[in-house]
């Protein structure tokens, strides 16, 4: 019989082949593998617990496929229990991720377990009955598709729809997850794959920076914060720091001039390092050096957001009330209550990334911009921050993004046939997670999916016969 080794052992000759190659390849190995081990264990804690979801699910389609078949060297171990996952290369770089109620999953990075989970005890209390159990959404969670708003086109609806949900090629998985779409302030679509539902919480990816967005427009209503304010972090207070002169406006159009890499194919990348091996993303990113002038130059930077999650956190005198704030002020308000930011080991939220919720709590979010940061009568959001988040950063692509908020979809040779409606805006996740707000049919939708090959997902290709089968409104 052929000898087959096992996987263990061809990782260990892995590391021996590496050291034998010299002393600098090793810390790179070692940063690697931090890396998977930190992955495995971030992505399966809040899978398991954010989500409640299958491991095995999890393990055969967010951790497997192209770009990721080194992670079938690694192993993980799930404590039910004491709700931890921990990755390592067969015992090489460990990481362990733990849940905490409200905050979800966080690696233990510079901290231990123990003291993580300590500092969440008795930070939320129960989430509170619903005030309208039985209303219609989104004042409550029932939903009515048995008749469509006057005008809709069912057919085209329907079509879309199912195009949306197909797998035109099972080599190159699309699968789209949810997809929830409201008009006249009440969901009139939704659809779920199978093992999704519509109150699982999922990962939006980058469509976290918008929440965000938000957040610091709350906090700049209550005088906290001033978009045009610099010396915004510690590190760049120093008098003849360049660095100090960034102000948060820059910040949030991705105009810092900080030297960020935001390459997802490069292991070794700023935004993988920060987003799974780092303890602290908001230091990470900040002692980046500056690259480019504040304000002259465009460069999309999830450090950048991190940054701003860090200047949102030193508004706060007390920590516990940092981490209460989001869900206090944001989620709880708008009914969102799947909602849940994630923190690092430091503390600081992990605000470029890190928001998981359900379809239907990503759309209450699109509906808040959708009504100008209006809420039943309440303005949530300052009465001008949806025109501020709206307004081009000249600096962008044909003026293509505004403060954490995308103005239009990037070109390709797919994207724009049949284009959308030029009044559009949207939040965008990797795996091309979506929210698209759509003032001029009074609609928005949300896609959530993990579709990995660029090109299988198309916004704009797949998203807008749906949203031409809603009549848009008269001037």
């Amino acid at each position: 019989m052929p000898f087959s080794p096992h996987p263990k052992w061809i990782a260990i000759l892995v590391v021996l082949l590496a050291v034998l190659a010299g002393v600098h390849f090793v810390p790179q190995l070692y940063r690697i593998a931090l890396l998977g081990s930190g992955f495995i264990a971030q992505t399966l804690c809040a899978g398991v617990f954010v989500s409640k979801r299958d491991p095995d699910t999890i393990r055969a389609e967010e951790l497997s496929g192209p770009r990721y078949e080194l992670l079938r060297f690694f192993e993980a171990s799930i404590d039910h229990a004491g709700k931890t996952v921990r990755g390592s290369l067969y015992g090489i770089a460990p990481r362990t991720a733990i849940y905490r109620e409200g905050l979800g999953c966080t690696l233990a990075v510079g901290k231990t377990v123990d003291e993580l989970r300590a500092e969440a005890t008795g930070l939320f209390p129960p989430l509170p009955p619903l005030p309208y159990p039985d209303a219609l959404w989104p004042e409550g969670e029932r939903v009515d598709l048995s008749a469509l708003p006057n005008g809709v086109d069912r057919a085209a609806l329907e079509g879309a729809i199912d195009n949306i949900f197909s797998e035109p090629d099972p080599a190159r998985p699309r699968r789209t997850r949810a997809l929830v779409a409201v008009q006249g302030g009440r969901i009139v679509a939704e659809r779920y794959a199978d093992g999704f539902d519509a109150e699982m919480p999922l990962v939006g990816w980058s469509m976290s920076k918008t929440a965000t967005e938000a957040l610091v427009g709350l906090r700049v209503k209550g005088g906290k914060l001033d978009v045009a304010q610099d010396g915004l972090m510690p590190e760049w207070r120093g008098k003849d720091d360049p660095r100090g002169k960034i102000t948060l406006d820059e910040l949030l159009r991705m105009t810092s001039g900080l030297a960020f890499d935001e390459s997802y194919d490069d292991d070794l990348s700023d935004v993988t390092q920060m987003l799974f091996v780092q303890g602290n993303v908001a230091a990470f990113a900040a002692n980046k050096p500056l690259v480019q002038p504040p304000g002259t130059y465009w460069y999309y930077s999830s450090g950048s957001t991190n940054i701003v999650s860090g200047v949102l956190r030193q508004t706060f005198a007390d920590e516990r009330d940092y981490l209460r704030f989001p869900r206090d002020r944001l989620f709880l308000p708008l009914g969102m209550r799947t909602a849940v930011l994630q923190p690092d080991a430091s503390g600081t939220f992990m605000a470029a990334s890190s928001l998981y919720a359900s379809a239907r709590d990503w759309a209450r979010l699109g509906l808040l911009f959708l009504r100008g940061g209006e809420w039943f009568g309440e303005q949530i959001l300052p009465e001008d921050w949806v025109a501020y988040s709206l307004m081009p950063t000249p600096q962008s692509p044909e003026d293509k993004y505004g403060a954490h908020v995308w103005l239009k979809l990037s070109e390709s040779e797919n994207f724009g046939e049949p284009p959308m409606p030029e009044d559009a805006y949207y939040m965008l996740g990797h795996d091309q997670q979506i929210v698209a707000v759509v003032p001029s049919r009074d609609l928005v939708v949300v896609r959530l999916g993990l579709t990995r090959k660029a090109g299988d997902w198309d916004s704009a290709r797949d998203l807008a016969p749906l949203v031409r089968a809603f009549p848009a409104r008269a001037p």
